[in-house]
């Protein structure tokens, strides 16, 4: 287990900065995401923790170590890749013990040790099975067996879910995090999947162009972004365009006029302060609406429903709402009934707490 130090870190392909300036702090046993859209810079920085790729600026420190130019094999980690590169003419146990053999432990120590990770991963009885008479879960599981028997330091994955079926990753989410802490090892973990990074990191961070956009807790990403890039990206938004206009009683809470009436709403920006009549975006998830009959007096759209989906635990509305040309999504929770589409005119109500107000 060790904490993870990256400062001023830059890594450039030719003329293209994959990676600007990042710093970034680690803690021992954290379990840290890494996301954002294709090409943003996630899967070159766990290269480079890695040691596939060398930085041209900055450090990267292993506890007090400076690993930053230590070759792969000499930094104490251990990678799971997408295709998990799995050995098919070997079975559960050899594709394992592959990286002891290498290192020419005794036998002992190799059998003790790949039993403890089969264990662990709960493929202990699957030792002989050919890698071709297994599951994807469970090739998953032999994958993340054979990066733990190496007893890392720290564990990088790169979008290890991606190639299992839906219900498969759900039950894998967990019990990564699982095996992660049980084994107390420091993890980072590369995904495209936000509801995967949302139900197990510890913190994360959304990279765009090769720079930290927010780095946080996964509920203070979801509740509180920093940008709309952030908020489009972490879960669904529905967007109003504004005006500040005047700070409210309430710290930290502003009045801003949009075309829909006034709303309020909370700056969500740590160190962002916005003036009079700044253009502003209003960012409301689709739960932070909930549909009334009669109109509020503020933080309220009026329109009627173009659409709905069905899903089960929430019903999704579309409101085409006059004057804004955009409709407005909101999710009802566990609904007694659904409205269907018509020319009634509905009202989407929203708690200021649920209103976050962004710099344009």
């Amino acid at each position: 287990m060790v904490s993870i130090t990256i400062t001023n870190l830059t890594k450039r392909f030719g003329d293209v900065v994959a990676l600007r300036q990042l710093n970034l702090e680690i803690r021992k046993g954290e379990l840290f995401f890494l996301l954002g859209p294709s090409g943003c810079g996630k899967t070159t920085l766990l290269r480079t923790v890695a040691g596939f790729y060398q930085p041209e600026e900055g450090t990267l420190h292993f506890d007090s170590q400076d690993v930053t130019r230590r070759p792969p094999h000499r930094r104490h980690t251990a990678m799971v890749f997408q295709s998990y590169a799995l050995w098919p003419h070997m079975n559960v146990f050899q594709n394992v013990s592959f990286g002891l053999h290498q290192k020419r432990l005794p036998s002992g120590v190799i059998e003790s040790r790949v039993n403890k990770a089969l264990r662990t991963v709960q493929m202990d009885a699957y030792a002989t099975r050919r890698i071709n008479q297994l599951s994807g879960g469970q090739q998953q599981r032999v994958a993340l067996a054979r990066a733990l028997v190496v007893e890392p330091a720290c564990l990088l994955l790169d979008e290890p879910l991606s190639n299992l079926d839906a219900q498969l990753r759900l039950e894998m989410r967990s019990e990564i995090r699982r095996i992660c802490k049980d084994a107390g090892l420091t993890t980072i973990y590369v995904t495209h999947d936000q509801k995967e990074a949302l139900s197990i990191a510890d913190r994360m961070a959304i990279l765009e162009n090769g720079d930290f956009a927010q780095i946080g807790t996964p509920q203070e990403i979801y509740r509180d972004p920093v940008s709309r890039s952030v908020a489009s990206f972490i879960g669904e938004s529905n967007f109003l365009a504004g005006r500040i206009i005047e700070p409210t009683k309430r710290l930290g809470f502003w009045s801003v006029e949009t075309n829909a009436g006034p709303f309020e709403g909370r700056i969500t920006h740590p160190t962002w302060r916005p003036k009079f009549n700044d253009r502003v975006s209003l960012a409301i998830r689709p739960e932070g609406f909930r549909m009334v009959a009669e109109k509020p007096p503020s933080n309220s759209v009026q329109g009627r429903i173009i659409r709905s989906a069905y899903l089960g635990e929430i019903v999704q509305y579309w409101l085409d709402v006059d004057g804004l040309n955009l409709p407005v999504q909101i999710s009802c929770l566990n609904p007694r009934q659904i409205e269907s589409v018509s020319d009634k005119v509905y009202f989407a109500e929203t708690r200021p707490e649920d209103v976050s107000i962004l710099s344009s």
